[in-house]
């Protein structure tokens, strides 16, 4: 696994054996950054990265400008891991790790007046009910603006939902096993 693009272009990025831990493949982040490049500068811009993992998507988005990245991951070991890939690349600023559950840390952000261009969220797969209670939070959040955008990784045999309130998804992209779902404020 390495970083795509960018500053810190193919640098490598540590990962753990096992299935405890999914990253996004190189492919399927170049596709989301190709997509979300697309629609508007990546330049100065502000993510979360909910289920960080490894911090893969999230150290992309620095490597490509991003201003600010909220990383949420509550497993203590991939936490560290995600801290160890920071430290490799010498990025000691402009991040913050949260180390806990996302349905505790989207509430903590928004009270401290966090607001995001983009929101990546990457649950691990067996936790369906996740992509409905994160999209639905953020569909009445104050942590997206009008023109954010959401976009959530998940099984292509799986469909996490065309609309929660306000967040509606208006691009779907499949490839191999896993799909990218694209969501907006409407």
């Amino acid at each position: 696994m390495r970083v795509i693009a960018g500053q810190y272009r193919s640098r490598p990025l540590q990962s753990l054996s096992g299935l405890d831990l999914r990253p996004t493949s190189d492919r399927l982040r170049e596709t989301l950054f190709d997509v979300l490049a697309a629609g508007r500068g990546l330049q100065d811009s502000v993510w979360l990265d909910l289920y960080a993992g490894t911090g893969a998507v999230g150290i992309e988005a620095f490597s490509r400008g991003a201003r600010q990245v909220y990383f949420v991951e509550s497993a203590k070991k991939h936490a560290r891991l995600l801290r160890e890939n920071l430290g490799a690349l010498g990025i000691d600023s402009g991040f913050e790790v949260h180390e806990r559950e996302v349905s505790k840390a989207l509430p903590l952000l928004e009270s401290t007046g966090v607001v995001c261009d983009f929101c990546f969220l990457d649950p691990p797969y067996r936790r369906r009910g996740s992509y409905g209670q994160v999209l639905g939070y953020l569909s009445q959040s104050l942590l997206l603006q009008p023109a954010s955008v959401v976009a959530a990784e998940h099984e292509k045999k799986f469909d996490p939902g065309e609309r929660f309130g306000a967040l509606l998804r208006y691009r779907r992209l499949d490839q191999g096993d896993a799909s990218l779902s694209f969501y907006r404020l409407r």
